[in-house]
This record gives structure tokens, sequence and C-alpha cells, in this order.
């Protein structure tokens, strides 16, 4: 799209706030991240020369799981919605940019904002094995109510283009958050500059079974299971075109 190969259309692009949060947990490595697996983290995916304070600047009460977490978020999923709103309007698209905070009340609630929790709320599938894994067996009122809106969203998107909220412009970056009282913020996440954060430079196996180094390298701990060989971790999945639009996650 940047570069005129492609034509902007209606699109409707989201991400949740703790994407990373899930691959943590269920990697076993949910607060056991160290100093020197943060510093690798920003040396590795903040941009330089000034990523790294910058992050710890916009959190600067933040420990290595969550510096970890933050970028890891950001790097395969924050920033590659936004970049893809930017230029999806650049190229003369419409862009409608979403972000999911409710936390996951499952394990405690500290799954929280986690990958995959927006799936059985856009699809209204709460008592799938999914919903009921992050949601529990019986739904929150608010739970419910965050379903209904953003199935309602994409359905409107779908009929008419417009997804019911304001959408991206240069320079506001307004997003649609996702919580117990819905909100449009030019910046969803007070303190974190628009551009800060870069997206995943190249492809990475799952995060579940990745180790981080020292030096910033990343190696797999245990070839033989999710981070073996073949198995990559995904951007924003298309939902796929429909009549000329595009929903992604």
């Amino acid at each position: 799209m940047t570069g005129g190969r492609a034509s902007g259309i209606e699109l409707l692009v989201g991400h949740t706030r703790d994407e990373f949060r899930y691959f943590s947990v269920m990697g076993g490595r949910y607060g056991t991240f160290a100093e020197e697996d943060a510093h690798a983290a920003l040396e590795l995916l903040a941009p330089q020369p000034d990523g790294a304070p910058a992050y710890r600047a916009a959190f600067p009460q933040a420990g290595p799981d969550e510096l970890v977490e933050t970028v890891y978020s950001d790097a395969l999923f924050r920033m590659p919605s936004q970049k893809l709103a930017e230029a999806n309007a650049a190229a003369g698209g419409t862009s409608y940019l979403f972000e999911l905070c409710w936390a996951a009340p499952a394990l405690g609630g500290i799954l929280g904002a986690c990958h995959s929790l927006d799936v059985p709320l856009a699809f209204g599938t709460l008592d799938s094995p999914v919903g009921t894994k992050l949601i529990g067996e019986l739904p929150t009122p608010e739970a419910i109510a965050l379903s209904s809106e953003l199935q309602e969203a994409w359905v409107r998107f779908i009929t008419t283009g417009d997804a019911g909220w304001p959408a991206h412009r240069p320079g506001e970056h307004l997003t649609r958050v996702l919580d117990v009282e819905p909100k449009n913020p030019a910046l969803p996440r007070t303190g974190i500059p628009p551009d800060l954060g870069r997206p995943l430079p190249g492809p990475l196996r799952s995060p579940v079974m990745l180790t981080i180094r020292g030096d910033g390298a990343m190696y797999e701990s245990d070839p033989g299971k999710v981070g073996s060989p073949g198995h990559r971790a995904a951007g924003p999945a298309g939902i796929g075109p429909a009549r000329g639009r595009a929903g992604c996650r």
C-alpha cells in the first residue's frame, strides 16, 4: 500500500491490549522474566536509538514482565495493526481501529486482555471451548455487553462500511477502546507515543517456547513442541474481505 501497489479499502483492524500475556502464561513464563529479558526485548524490538528509554519513561513502574509483554504485544500486534491502518488510509481507504482492553476473568484475571479473547466476543461464541477457557462457564454481564457491541460493529461494518466510531485520521490515531465503558481516545494507552514500538522485523516462531538471551538473540528452548521449525507466530490475522472491505485482528 505504501508503495502504491494496492488501493485503499474500507478496513476494520484491531488487537487486544495484552496480546503476549496468553503466551507467557501458557508457556510457563508468566512472572519469571528478568531484567535481562526486558533489556533484550527492548534492544531487539524498540525503535533505535531512543525506543528503549521511551518505553521505560511511558511505564515508569513497570517490572520486567510488563515490559517484555508490552514490547512483544506491540511488535506482534499493536504496531502491525496501526501501520496497516495508516497505510490503508494513505492509499485512499478508510480505517477503523479497535483495542480490546477488557480483562479475561479466567484464572483469576491474570490473562488480562489476552490474545484470542476477542474471537468468542466477536462471534458470540461465549460458550465455545475458547470462550469458556478465557471467560468462564457463566459469562459476566460485561462479557455479554462487549460481545454485543463487537458483533454489532462487525455487522455494521460489513453492511455499510462504517464501524460506528470515528475513522483513523493521520496524526490522530483514533481508536475504539473496548472495555466496561467503551471510549474513543486518540491514544488508547496514556503516555505511549503513537509511533512507539515497531512491527516485528521478520517472521518469529511461536513465542511460547522462545527464550530470550542477554545478547538479544532468541532460541527455542524446546524444539519438539510449539516452537519447533514450521510453527510461526502470526501477526494480525485476516478475517477476510467482503464487498471490498476487510477485517483484521
